[in-house]
């Protein structure tokens, strides 16, 4: 018989809207162990997993030695990376819909990773490169460059914001000394033009 499971989230209760999770993360192939803020939601089906999960055994792990127990273990086995790939994200696409590979290539637990940490690198208020570099677990930022991808739009929207189109295509009132054009003065280097600067006239012409 199948077991319908619910997430909090998904009844009655409410999360507060800034509410955070905080994930601990052991350590991997690109740093120490550290402390990461996740999505609440993540944080509840975490909860579920392990409230469903057999109990498992604690484990060697092949980077301290120490013994621990791994989220993902099953009958005293780690679940391997390659059955994640293979067969659970393609049944999870199938699941809802969408194709399990895109123009990149296939779509796998690395790929989710990547995505969500250029969706934080072009968010509204994004995070900075050494945030993101933290939020990885990165050792240094040059590996956190490989997944801060700027999209389109918000490059876009730096060039917008940087305004080099408005600066090329504006106009601005020029006062031209007709008498010193006249007389020959501004022929030996005397000020002959003035620019409009809203507040005083200036003889500088070379600025941007």
């Amino acid at each position: 018989m199948e077991r319908q499971l619910r997430l909090p989230g998904d009844s009655d209760e409410a999360l507060a809207r800034d509410a955070v999770c905080l994930l601990d993360v052991p350590t991997h192939k690109t740093g120490t162990a550290f402390t990461k803020p996740v999505d609440p939601l993540l944080g509840q089906a975490i909860d579920t997993w392990q409230a469903v999960r057999p109990k498992q055994p604690a484990m060697p792990d092949r980077k301290t030695a120490e013994r621990v127990h791994f989220l993902f273990a099953h009958r005293a086995r780690r679940v391997s990376k390659h059955y994640i790939n293979n067969t659970v994200i393609p049944m999870l696409c199938h699941k809802a819909g969408v194709p399990t590979a895109d123009i990149r290539g296939k779509i796998t637990s690395h790929r989710a990773r990547s995505t969500i940490a250029s969706q934080l690198y072009n968010a509204k208020k994004p995070m900075t490169l050494f945030e993101l570099q933290e939020w990885l677990g990165h050792r240094t930022p040059e590996a956190t460059t490989h997944y801060a991808k700027i999209t389109p739009n918000t490059l876009a929207k730096a060039y917008n914001d940087a305004g080099y189109f408005a600066r090329n295509v504006r106009t601005i009132e020029v006062l031209v000394d007709r008498d010193a054009v006249a007389s020959g003065a501004a022929a030996s280097g005397e000020p002959w033009q003035y620019l409009d600067l809203g507040h005083e006239w200036c003889t500088y012409t070379s600025f941007e």
